[in-house]
């Protein structure tokens, strides 16, 4: 992570399982969707699902960052982390009243809406308080991102958005609402996408509803095309690239006055950030073997949910036999592993990395098991931050009561 902090060191300091995040790896990925968009009216949302650490919306918010979230909890932490409420989008099919409400009183830059039944709603809550919402409308596409069936989104099959054969029913109705300002329109197809293609489908269907809308008088301001931008979890894959894809969309944007919204995620943190986890025990059944470390499906459930790979290695290289060993957890569970038939020249004791766990990590983990969830800590050149505690077990039941 950091030629000044070892990751030996700081395992040591904070104890494993750690989450280590690499201030500077934010801050450039960032940069480079700012770079890809300069000359171009835009605004970056970074999606705070991916990982809502206060210490990495903090860093975001002080580099002029937008937000994209998804729950009211997501909006305190954004305040909280010093974001501005002019700068946050609010995504999500669910949206409560309360939300809603919590959101308006904010003062946030716009609401995705993704339903009829969810205009409706955001429209009687913003009459009963007194304002107008502004309103961009998600809109699926039906465009296969050709990714994880979990993260695909942009599929008819998928919950999200509005179909393009009712959007602009959608957006007349929208438009006839005094409590409603229709702003924009928005799609995000899915996550981990790594080719332009889709993207460059997506983009044209949108635009193509941005002309007919205008034609009936609905001039829309922005366009927000979601995020998804991929990265490589592996040596052999490609992470896309930020540039072209910002020359796609800037083209097909063309000469119209509208601002891009971008709302990547993964791409900003997701290889940022390590896990660092001690082999416990090693063990074999016959010709398997498994090293049995301290961290497990509850600190790191991609492998679990998605069959994700991620890359592990020794965190100190040392002369020693390699065997091909699955990497597992202590939870109860045979889905609890970290990777499966990976290389290893390792000993009781010794550390491992798991790479690129900036994203979908620590934001997914749980207490199963009651474990206790991981410690995070922000690496920035000499110094190491606590940016959040290792929690206590005991705290873990203390809201619980026993019956009388």
């Amino acid at each position: 992570m950091s030629d000044q902090k070892t990751l030996t060191s700081l395992a040591e300091e904070f104890g494993t399982p750690l989450y280590v995040y690499n201030r500077k790896a934010i801050e450039q990925a960032w940069q480079e969707f700012a770079q890809a968009l300069e000359g171009h009216r835009h605004l970056i949302c970074y999606a705070v699902k991916a990982n809502s650490n206060l210490a990495i919306l903090n860093i975001l918010a002080r580099l002029g960052s937008g937000f994209d979230i998804v729950s009211e909890g997501e909006l305190k932490r954004v305040l909280a982390a010093g974001g501005e409420p002019g700068k946050i989008v609010f995504s999500g099919v669910g949206k409560s009243t309360r939300e809603m409400a919590a959101a308006l009183e904010a003062g946030i830059r716009c609401f995705n809406v993704e339903s009829d039944s969810e205009l409706e709603r955001l429209a009687e809550v913003a009459a009963a308080h007194g304002v107008v919402a502004p309103v961009s409308l998600r809109i699926n596409p039906d465009v296969d991102a050709m990714t994880h069936p979990y993260i695909s989104t942009g599929l008819k099959e998928n919950k999200f958005g509005i179909g393009m054969a009712h959007a602009m029913d959608t957006y007349r109705r929208g438009a006839s609402l005094a409590s409603l300002n229709i702003k924009g329109i928005d799609c995000h197809i899915g996550s981990q996408l790594t080719n332009l293609e889709p993207y460059a489908d997506a983009i044209a269907l949108l635009i193509d509803m941005v002309d007919r809308l205008d034609g009936e008088g609905i001039h829309l301001s922005h366009v927000d095309i979601g995020g998804g931008q991929g990265i490589a979890y592996t040596s052999e894959e490609s992470h896309l690239n930020i540039a072209s894809w910002a020359d796609c969309v800037v083209q097909a944007i063309g000469d119209r006055d509208l601002e891009i919204l971008v709302e990547p995620g993964r791409y900003i943190v997701g290889q940022a950030g390590v896990l660092l986890t001690r082999v416990e025990y090693l063990k074999s059944n016959e010709d398997r073997h498994f090293a049995v470390v301290d961290a497990a499906m509850n600190d790191l459930i991609r492998p679990a949910l998605y069959s994700a790979w991620q890359g592990i290695e020794e965190v100190e290289t040392l002369e020693r036999e390699s065997k091909i060993y699955d990497v597992v957890g202590p939870i109860c569970e045979s889905a609890d592993f970290l990777g499966k038939q990976r290389e290893l020249a390792i000993a009781q004791n010794d550390l491992l990395c798991v790479r690129s766990s900036g994203a979908y990590a620590s934001v997914m983990s749980s207490n199963y098991n009651t474990r206790a969830r991981a410690a995070e800590v922000m690496v920035s050149g000499d110094d190491a931050t606590l940016v959040r505690a290792r929690e206590d077990i005991d705290a873990l039941f203390a809201n619980e009561f026993m019956l009388p």
